[in-house]
């Protein structure tokens, strides 16, 4: 089953290959994880006026306040803000403070993967906007292979990567011109021109690439830190036709990040 959701000022998009399940089930599982999707946009939108987020940003609702839900995010954000040095910066107040989008996107992927292993799911891939969580590979014999696109050239394919478990995050200029900020000198990013990182919590992958695109080579030290073992990367670089990466796999090399 496929299904495209628009939320989130993009596209969700669900697909749960046949496996065996009854179609009620897949289809409840469907209607539930439309309503999450649905759920986060109006707890996490910086769009939404109403949203918690928004509360937070316009100083009407403290953090210590907020849902439980919220708290967790924002504390998860933290977190990779420390990680990543500062790179990953999602309190900046010269974009209105507190916006949770470079970690939510993946870590509500990861949710929508356990409500359907809840009910017996275990093959399906989500696809949040770019973000990227999958499990249990196309079938029993073939991983998911995840195309990473050219910064450049629309529709072309730069790098790939195989993978049964685990997340995917990519961050680039190509669709949305270049939109993320340095911190520490108030200015358009100029590590990176695309990143792609692979994990197994969609929340910090997104993070660490969004990091990426700030910090560029400079990031490379992260990935030695003993919370990242389990991650890598590929980089374009910003001003040079060169790439890097760190445990990328070759392409026969399904990876299991879970």
């Amino acid at each position: 089953m496929f299904h495209n959701e628009e939320v989130w000022g993009t596209v969700v998009s669900f697909h749960f290959p046949e496996q065996g399940i009854a179609q009620e089930v897949i289809d409840n599982l469907l209607k539930e994880s439309i309503a999450f999707v649905h759920e986060i946009d109006h707890q996490f939108s910086t769009y939404k006026e109403s949203s918690e987020v928004s509360q937070i940003r316009r100083g009407e609702l403290q953090i210590s306040d907020a849902s439980d839900r919220v708290q967790l995010i924002w504390e998860k954000c933290v977190a990779a803000k420390e990680l990543t040095q500062g790179a990953f910066e999602p309190f900046q107040e010269r974009l209105g403070g507190f916006d949770p989008s470079g970690y939510v996107k993946g870590w509500a992927a990861d949710q929508l993967a356990e409500m359907a292993k809840k009910v017996g799911v275990h093959r399906l891939h989500i696809n949040a906007g770019g973000d990227l969580t999958l499990r249990g590979g196309m079938d029993d014999k073939q991983p998911w292979m995840i195309g990473i696109q050219h910064p450049e050239r629309a529709g072309s394919i730069a790098a790939a990567i195989p993978m049964r478990d685990g997340a995917v995050a990519s961050s680039g200029t190509y669709e949305r011109g270049a939109h993320i900020f340095d911190s520490s000198n108030n200015s358009i990013a100029i590590g990176a021109r695309a990143t792609s990182v692979y994990g197994p919590d969609g929340g910090l992958a997104d993070a660490i690439a969004t990091g990426l695109m700030v910090a560029g080579r400079e990031g490379a030290p992260w990935f030695l830190k003993p919370e990242l073992a389990e991650y890598g990367c590929w980089v374009v670089d910003r001003h040079e036709n060169t790439t890097w990466s760190i445990r990328w796999p070759e392409a026969g090399t399904p990876q299991n990040a879970r």
